[in-house]
């Protein structure tokens, strides 16, 4: 919107405006300057809050169109300084300033209609909606309730109500459960909303272990002290407590990211894997090249997950103990265990994959499962579902997707306990940043390089 409308201001003055102009600039050469500062222009709209939930859901202080107009009178001043500094006569006349600023803030708003028009009639349609639960014997169960039935384009459908049946809306009885558990059993769920204080901790943990979004509605005395930032529902505050700060728009910056990685990377190392592949189906035409383990990722969802096959075939898709018993060496199992899951010299690989386990090569076809979307490049190690027992925070590492290389594997590798690898995992999905993600990209690298912990 904002590129149509410097395209527009343009046309009107070159085109439309019969008075005589000094102009240097032709209109490619004009859009492409502008262009150029597009990304400081979004940081304004981003600055002043317009892309925040309740701006466009229009529950803010100051309404949306005053935000609007301010950024389109800040984006024109910014193509002013950089004018001023550059040189470039951007706006040669006074005139195409002012039409630039108008048109941005007819066209950001009218934009800005069309998309809430269109995401009202999405959710009217049931597409994309958010099944609730509602617990706690609170009148804001009754509110919510109330709300989210009368209000389709609101994103959220009611599931359910667990709350005593004078906090229920009289024609929502039929919706009533004896019970939480009930509900997330007997009813599909997406969201919990809690709106008294009992047993906080015991629902936050059924919506962890559910892979629900959890919100808590905050009592009158919770909201006079500092909470944090709130959502409003309706006109009813309510508190996100999310597991892990991966969310949101940082999801699809992360995905992006990952699919330009893993095609970059596939076609970098397109030759080394046909030579890698050659190499391990020659040194046994019977059996597989590529090894398709099930494994674990977001929200308990399997998967298969690629790799060059390092492990003799009769033991392949054995566990460490089944593999050790077959061959007569059950002493082996123990060994194995107590040196996390590393064994110097083990019987069950071969000599080619004691050297592309070792140079971290057999891990290069799970570029593919990047690409699909099955892991992430950096995330918790893909568990098997037989060790999903031994994590204490199960449900809390699948909130987020597995990764092709993480916290752990960059703080050692194998030279560390399963403890404290579970432990940095859990961290991670905890404290997610940009910038943690860039930290360990740039490990990786190194410890690959450098072989650190690799076996």
């Amino acid at each position: 919107m904002l590129m149509l409308s410097f395209a527009m201001a343009y046309y009107i003055r070159v085109k439309v405006d019969p008075r005589p102009y000094v102009f240097e600039f032709q209109f490619y050469d004009y859009i492409a300057t502008v262009a150029t500062l597009v990304p400081i222009l979004i940081i304004i709209l981003a600055v002043l809050g317009l892309y925040r939930k309740d701006i466009f859901l229009g529950k803010s202080r100051l309404p949306e169109r005053w935000r609007i107009f301010l950024a389109a009178i800040l984006s024109v001043a910014a193509l002013i300084v950089y004018d001023f500094f550059k040189g470039d006569n951007i706006f040669p006349v006074r005139i195409m300033a002012l039409t630039s600023v108008v048109l941005s803030f007819v066209f950001l708003l009218a934009e800005r209609i069309i998309i809430r028009f269109i995401v009202r009639m999405i959710f009217r349609k049931d597409y994309g909606t958010k099944r609730v639960i509602i617990t706690g014997n609170h009148k804001n169960t009754e509110y919510l309730a109330d709300y989210i039935t009368s209000t389709p384009e609101s994103g959220y459908r009611l599931a359910g109500i667990v709350a005593n049946r004078k906090f229920i809306p009289k024609d929502l009885k039929t919706r009533q459960y004896s019970s939480l558990k009930d509900a997330l059993k007997k009813a599909k769920a997406d969201v919990i909303f809690q709106t008294d204080e009992k047993s906080t901790e015991y629902v936050y943990r059924q919506a962890l272990n559910k892979h629900l979004l959890y919100y808590f509605v905050p009592s009158e005395t919770a909201l006079s002290s500092h909470f944090g930032e709130l959502e409003l529902v309706g006109n009813t505050p309510a508190v996100l407590v999310m597991a892990t700060p991966l969310a949101g728009g940082y999801v699809v910056i992360k995905r992006l990211f990952d699919i330009l990685f893993s095609f970059v990377a596939i076609v970098i190392a397109a030759i080394p894997m046909i030579i890698i592949w050659l190499i391990v189906k020659f040194s046994d035409l019977k059996s597989p090249a590529i090894y398709a383990d099930e494994r674990l990722t977001q929200y308990n969802r399997k998967f298969r997950c690629y790799k060059f096959r390092s492990m003799k075939q009769e033991y392949s898709g054995m566990t460490a103990e089944e593999a050790f018993t077959k061959m007569g060496k059950p002493e082996l199992i123990k060994k194995y265990r107590k040196d996390g899951d590393y064994l110097k010299n083990d019987p069950r690989i071969t000599k080619f994959g004691h050297f592309i386990r070792k140079t971290s090569l057999d891990e290069l076809p799970q570029l593919f499962n990047i690409l699909k979307g099955d892991i992430s490049l950096i995330g918790p190690r893909a568990l098997l579902p037989g060790e999903l027992r031994d994590y204490g925070d199960r449900s809390l590492i699948l909130t987020v997707k597995s990764g092709l290389t993480g916290f752990a594997q960059v703080s050692g590798r194998r030279d560390i306990s399963f403890e404290e690898r579970r432990a940095l995992d859990i961290y991670y999905v905890k404290n997610w940043s940009l910038m943690l993600d860039l930290s360990i990209f740039f490990k990786t690298i190194a410890a690959v390089l450098k072989r650190d912990g690799a076996k």
